[in-house]
């Protein structure tokens, strides 16, 4: 699979811009910078921008091309961020705490209750991932990699949800889109 997506890197240029997901309904519902963790993040198009405004971002991904183009980006744009290759079907994801994980387009169901445990207290999860009624209108991703309608909020059990919403994004994807809070343990009881 590292091999595949190192072609597709290699093969067509990967966006450079955060999606509207990430610069529209993320942004506001940001604190201060902190720890940031962007999972699957590619060629570091959010982490970079995440950089940009202080946060000390990971980025985790299968492809160390990919990882490559976010280094050269991120020096570009006079930016630090930490480069992790790690397949996260097999490899565990950068242990520590984070104040905000991001996940864009990627679905591995089972790192949901993982990113969950890891957030700190008060620390957000965002993901923007494709469901099943993207398949009116795009191939791809294929059935596996999508969610089912309605689904995104069950996969955030035991954290708040700030923001949610499922429909067709400016870049035509059919997306459940969602930000959820993990609760402080003082504001639990």
């Amino acid at each position: 699979m590292t091999e595949y997506w190192d072609n597709r890197y290699r093969d067509r240029p990967a966006p450079d811009r955060p999606s509207a997901f990430v610069a529209g309904d993320l942004a506001p519902l940001l604190g201060p910078p902190g720890r940031a963790l962007d999972v699957a993040g590619g060629a570091g198009r959010h982490a970079i921008w995440l950089a940009d405004r202080g946060w000390d971002v990971t980025l985790v991904d299968a492809s160390g091309r990919a990882l490559e183009v976010a280094r050269e980006r991120a020096k570009n744009a006079g930016v630090s961020i930490t480069p992790v290759q790690a397949d996260l079907t097999v490899d565990d994801l950068p242990g520590g705490t984070w104040d905000l994980v991001l996940l864009t387009h990627y679905l591995q169901r089972d790192l949901f209750p993982l990113i969950a445990e890891r957030l700190a207290d008060g620390g957000l999860f965002a993901f923007s991932i494709a469901t099943v009624r993207n398949l009116e209108r795009r191939e791809r991703p294929p059935l596996p990699f999508l969610l089912d309608e309605g689904e995104a909020p069950s996969l955030v059990e035991g954290l708040e949800i700030v923001f949610y919403e499922e429909g067709w994004s400016v870049e035509d994807r059919h997306e459940a889109r969602l930000v959820a809070r993990k609760v402080a343990r003082e504001q639990r009881s």
